[in-house]
Formats: structure tokens, C-alpha cells, sequence
């Protein structure tokens, strides 16, 4: 299974983007937020999720240009009634974070102006993603790794999400510890972490 492809952009649209890796073009589906992201680059990288029509046994790739926008998509299409090309347009019609706080504040008719959603459905996918996004299952990239790619920032806030405290709670503990120790070490970080916590 391909997580995901770095290479030249050979090709770019709205909805596709052409991937050139080793000689070989990869052709993916794409939401707009993608192809934002995209857009006047040379080469990127993008993540892959790989979705098999049940109707027919086709299969489609689709790639994101960020890990949290592919883990929205999967969230999105778990919700039953909610299929892949729904899912692309719920991203292509507002971004990840917009989305997000749009099922915490249970905004319906941001969700409802999505084409091809209705009120059922905009309430089934706040009834069954909002606890999935409060316990921050829709992001993947923690805050903090963006800031910095300290090692043992690393280490201490994976094992604080192991130990089962959600990644944006951990991201902003760590923050907060950083800001006073900028070079503290994994078990300071942990230690104070978990009285935060």
C-alpha cells in the first residue's frame, strides 16, 4: 500500500494532479484544498489513500496534500451514507480546520451548503465525527513537530499520546514547557507534561 509519493507535478488540475516519480506517473484524485496547496509548485509530496468502489470493484486513488486533510477524508467516508467523491467535495467546498470547527460548533448550515449534502446527513456527520475531532482523531500532524524537530520533543509527546492524552492537548503541554526549558530533556518534558495534563 503507498502512503505517499514525492515528485516533479507533471500534471495539475482542480480536480487531478500527475505525480512523476522514477519514470512513472502517478494520477490522483484531488480536492481543491489539494490543489491549492499545490499550485505554482514544481514538486510536492502527496499523501495516498487508496478507495475501492463497492458498486463496480474499481479502484481510485486519491491524495492529499496534507496527512490531516487524508485523515478527514477517512473519517468522512466512514460515516455511512458518505462516499469518497462527497468526502473530496466537503474538502473542496472548506478547509480541514474549517470543516473541524464547523462539526465542534455543530454548524449546520456551513456543513448543509456543501453541495449534495442535506440536513440528515450534515446531522449524521456531526453526530458521528464530533467526538472523533474533540478527541483530535482528525489531526495527525501535531502542532509542536511543525515548530520543531527536536528529538526529544518527540519522543515525549509520543509517549504522552500513548499514555492516552489526545495530540492537541499534548502539543500545547509541550509548548508551554518549551517556552521556559527550550532544551529540556525527554523525562523533564514527560514530568511536567503530566502535571499539566
Amino acid at each position: 500500500m503507498i502512503d505517499f509519493i514525492s515528485g516533479k507535478i507533471a500534471e495539475l488540475s482542480p480536480t487531478r494532479v500527475v505525480l512523476e516519480n522514477g519514470g512513472i506517473g502517478y494520477a490522483m484524485e484531488i480536492s481543491l484544498q489539494t490543489y491549492s496547496a499545490m499550485e505554482n509548485k514544481s514538486e510536492g509530496t502527496i499523501f495516498v489513500k487508496n478507495q475501492v468502489n463497492p458498486r463496480d470493484g474499481s479502484q481510485v486513488d486519491y491524495g492529499f496534500a496534507t496527512k490531516d486533510e487524508r485523515t478527514l477524508f477517512e473519517l468522512i467516508t466512514g460515516v455511512s451514507g458518505m462516499g469518497a467523491a462527497s468526502a473530496r467535495m466537503v474538502l473542496s467546498s472548506m478547509t480541514s480546520d474549517e470543516f473541524q470547527k464547523a462539526i465542534l460548533s455543530e454548524d449546520l448550515n456551513r456543513i448543509k451548503s456543501v453541495k449534495g449534502i442535506g440536513l440528515k446527513t450534515a446531522q449524521r456527520l456531526i453526530l458521528e465525527l464530533k467526538d472523533k475531532v474533540a478527541k483530535g482523531e482528525a489531526t495527525q500532524d501535531v502542532e509542536i513537530f511543525k515548530i520543531t524537530d527536536n528529538q526529544a520533543v518527540e519522543e515525549a509527546s509520543s509517549a504522552l499520546v500513548m499514555l492516552g492524552f489526545n495530540k492537541p492537548a499534548v502539543a500545547k503541554a509541550v509548548q508551554k514547557i518549551l517556552r521556559k526549558k527550550p532544551d529540556a530533556k525527554v523525562e523533564e518534558i514527560i514530568k511536567e507534561a503530566l502535571q499539566i495534563l
